[in-house]
């Protein structure tokens, strides 16, 4: 009663509002471009399709600080400056490895005519062209060329290509970051980085042209929507190789074989590591929808999402309710460590609406994860931040359960995982050797019992700590004694 009254005494309200929609329904009928622009809905797909790439790829770099966060506290703080300098060293290297070679051999006319010797090896690697830039038709819209237009882009892409290339650049970053923490407080700083770009140049990217590039595996049918297998098992593999060829930490492991505990120095930094790749990780599954120009995108990119967070959270609660079965104690670290898989093990394939599988698959990651600790312990690998059973261990199991999610073919998921595990610990491994026999791959005893800060850096991280040197083992494995002096 009270509205009709208000109404009655503002007569002008309905009146405007009556003009209005007639004005619209004239304009509708009259100019049908403006209600369904075609050209302009091209265009904003483009624009949508490259901010979602450079937003995206920002969220994939900013895990290159989750990294940084998780090693430095995981390691004693005499080493804790070398994490640093690692992580923002390896960081620039595969950038520009991978700007000058890395991106030409992963995407550039992977499944063309090659023949080497009689076999044609052109669904093997992409080409061996130096540098990658913007797309002819984007240079001529810049530099305004006569004819250039919007129109000539839109014709070859549906998105920026330096943004393509940015986004799949900060990939191989993190594939990097999984071999500095495990080879933490021992690996040489040169012969790391040396490694790093053999992995940014070469590795990854022929991992990345038999599948994401369109080679022999995608042909098959092998499915990997982020990268389970393809970032972080071929970053799980090349630390694993490095992990036999330099062997344990100084005191890391007794004689009677067990286990010399090393707590994280800085618990807190571990922590707010972990929660930084959790936040950066759904820019790492929501970009690899590739794509935000409509709402079937916008619709898939949101369920992605809401299937990794939900697969990290379980994750997390499995390590928690088990560790202590497994490990003898309710462990913080394995906690961590089981959101991480979790996080990795929906990677695979986060693009299905029924939930909760995404609770059983990061559930199951964070069990794997969890007894894969254990596990590197009694085989005296000594993985400082649990990277292996992290990042390899559950990016196995995410891969093979594509085949329940998403109808991927499990002997295919399989065979993916077994040559792409054979091919980067064989030539990690070799890598790793060859450095080992030339510039050592390992520092001096005396480099690490004083750390690697000051031994290689020449700083510490906290100067205003005393320095404690470090015990002399007596029930040390001569195996790990004869690190090179």
């Amino acid at each position: 009663m009270k509205t009709m009254q208000w109404l009655m005494t503002n007569q002008r309200i309905p009146t405007i509002l009556a003009a209005s929609a007639i004005a619209t329904l004239v304009l509708m009928l009259l100019r049908p471009g403006v209600a369904h622009a075609v050209g302009v809905e091209q265009e904003t797909s483009f624009v949508f399709n490259t901010l979602s790439f450079l937003i995206w790829g920002a969220l994939v770099m900013w895990m290159c600080a989750g990294f940084t966060m998780l090693e430095a506290g995981s390691v004693r703080t005499k080493n804790a400056a070398m994490i640093c300098m690692k992580n923002i060293g390896l960081y620039s290297i595969a950038g520009l490895a991978y700007y000058i070679i890395g991106y030409n051999l992963m995407y550039v006319d992977v499944g063309r005519d090659l023949n080497i010797l009689g076999l044609n090896i052109g669904d093997l690697i992409g080409t061996f062209t130096l540098t990658y830039s913007s797309s002819a038709a984007e240079v001529a819209l810049l530099e305004a060329e006569a004819g250039a237009s919007a129109a000539g882009v839109l014709e070859d892409s549906t998105y920026a290509g330096m943004s393509d290339w940015f986004f799949q650049m900060v990939f191989v970053a993190t594939t990097a970051s999984i071999v500095s923490g495990a080879l933490a407080e021992r690996v040489k700083m040169w012969s790391f980085f040396i490694f790093t770009l053999s992995l940014s140049a070469f590795i990854y990217p022929l991992i990345g042209a038999w599948t994401w590039g369109g080679g022999w595996l995608s042909d098959l049918g092998f499915t990997d929507f982020a990268g389970s297998t393809i970032v972080h098992g071929t970053g799980g593999w090349a630390a694993l190789a490095g992990l036999i060829v330099i062997g344990p930490r100084l005191g890391k492991f007794r004689r009677d074989g067990s286990a010399r505990p090393t707590p994280p120095s800085n618990i807190i930094s571990v922590t707010l590591g972990v929660f930084i790749l959790w936040f950066g990780w759904l820019g790492f599954n929501g970009g690899s929808q590739l794509a935000l120009g409509g709402a079937t995108d916008a619709i898939w990119m949101s369920i992605v999402l809401v299937n990794t967070n939900l697969s990290a959270a379980s994750g997390v609660l499995v390590a928690l309710f088990t560790s202590r079965y497994i490990l003898g104690r309710t462990d913080l670290f394995a906690v961590l460590n089981g959101a991480i898989a979790g996080l990795v093990s929906i990677t695979a394939a986060p693009n299905f609406v029924d939930h909760y599988w995404a609770i059983i698959i990061g559930a199951v990651g964070g069990l794997v994860c969890t007894v894969g600790l254990r596990l590197l312990e009694r085989v005296k690998i000594d993985d400082v931040v649990g990277a292996v059973p992290a990042h390899l261990f559950a990016g196995i199991w995410g891969t093979l359960a594509a085949s329940i999610t998403v109808g991927a073919q499990l002997h295919i998921q399989l065979l993916g995982v077994v040559v792409i595990g054979v091919t980067v610990f064989g030539i990690a491994w070799l890598v790793w050797k060859a450095l080992d026999m030339t510039l050592s791959a390992r520092v001096s005893r005396q480099v690490e019992e004083l750390g690697q800060d000051a031994g290689e850096l020449g700083m510490e991280s906290y100067p205003e700590f005393v320095l404690m040197p470090e015990p002399d083992y007596d029930d040390d494995l001569e195996a790990e004694v004869s690190a090179k002096d």
